[in-house]
């Protein structure tokens, strides 16, 4: 299977499940991140789950962000897939926290 990045979402909008104990995560990275798979588990376990980092809208008005819509209320570590700098994150259910991924 050869390796493909992913570029700019045609879309703008995501939908997120959140509500009682579960809450989403919206991680702004890097535009060296776009295409690249970032990991995350909970704190203590060993099930990881992954999203792809997108860049979302043009010129001025881009972002780049990595969404997790829906997590369990808990402390968690992110990571690039294949590893990296890792970092953590307090989910709060029927929140969406918010994280920038260091340049």
């Amino acid at each position: 299977m050869g390796e493909h990045t992913l570029d700019t979402s045609a879309f703008g909008a995501v939908l997120l499940d959140i509500g009682g104990d579960v809450g989403a995560l919206v991680v702004s990275v890097p535009e060296a991140l776009v295409g690249q798979e970032i990991e995350v588990r909970a704190l203590g376990s060993a099930r990881r789950t992954h999203t792809v980092a997108y860049g979302y809208g043009s010129g001025s008005e881009r972002t780049v962000s990595a969404v997790f819509p829906e997590l369990a209320a808990g402390d968690y570590e992110l990571e690039p897939a294949g590893g990296g700098r890792a970092l953590r994150v307090t989910i709060h259910g029927g929140r969406v926290s918010e994280l920038a991924w260091p340049a």
